[in-house]
């Protein structure tokens, strides 16, 4: 039987950590870029650590939610873009490169500050402590797998507009104009080539396997670092 209460409690201790990590991330772009010489998300707004000014209803709710709903070993979405105009910036290159990073970096910081929160877990009362408990579970793991998606060298992720600033010109203009088949190439990768795959009787979930597994790996640095292990 359908249980309304559990029901709600599985949700939050899921929401929460997605709508903060999400958040945190898209105002950290902001924030950089702002600080970096370009106003324009500052202007919008965007420079805020409430989750309206950068939830987009499908990417931030609709999505991520399917994809627990379906059991899916991969949680995916995406926030509104956070606009940066380039040529505002001081030093563009470099400073792309800065603004593109702030965001897996607040990441990295959020998953360190909730491995972190769990030393104060047993100081609550025993009523939330549970609760507590499963929303920096997941905070972690969220954060991190966020970081590590985000800084795949794919344009438009930001992993692959680091690689063009950091790129010499002759070969970074190949790679920027990637940015507007990304999405299809990220999609394709995730769901269509695992799927084949599936249907070929192979295991082409790769895409997958390099960022849990990055993530696992980083999750042992956090647990360490943190003084949970």
């Amino acid at each position: 039987m359908f249980d309304l209460g559990q029901a709600i409690v599985a949700l939050s201790v899921w929401a929460l950590p997605i709508l903060l990590a999400i958040t945190l991330h898209e105002a950290a772009h902001a924030y950089v870029a702002w600080r970096l010489g370009d106003d324009t998300a500052l202007r919008l707004g965007r420079v805020s650590f409430n989750p309206v000014r950068h939830v987009d209803p499908v990417g931030t709710v609709v999505l991520p939610g399917a994809l627990l709903l379906l059991s899916s070993p991969f949680l995916f979405g995406y926030a509104k873009p956070v606009p940066v105009l380039f040529a505002n910036l001081r030093n563009p290159r470099w400073s792309m490169v800065l603004v593109a990073a702030a965001g897996p970096a607040a990441n990295l910081a959020l998953a360190f500050l909730s491995a972190l929160a769990f030393h104060l877990v047993l100081l609550l009362p025993d009523v939330v402590a549970g609760w507590a408990a499963l929303n920096l579970r997941n905070s972690i793991l969220i954060n991190l797998i966020l970081a590590v998606f985000n800084m795949l060298p794919i344009p438009p992720l930001d992993g692959g507009r680091i690689l063009v600033g950091l790129l010499p010109y002759r070969l970074a203009l190949p790679v920027a104009r990637l940015e507007k088949w990304g999405l299809l190439v990220i999609v394709a990768l995730l769901f269509l080539v695992p799927l084949l795959g599936r249907e070929l009787g192979l295991d082409l979930d790769i895409f997958s396997r390099v960022v849990l597994g990055t993530v696992e790996v980083l999750s042992g640095v956090v647990m360490w670092l943190s003084g949970l292990s």
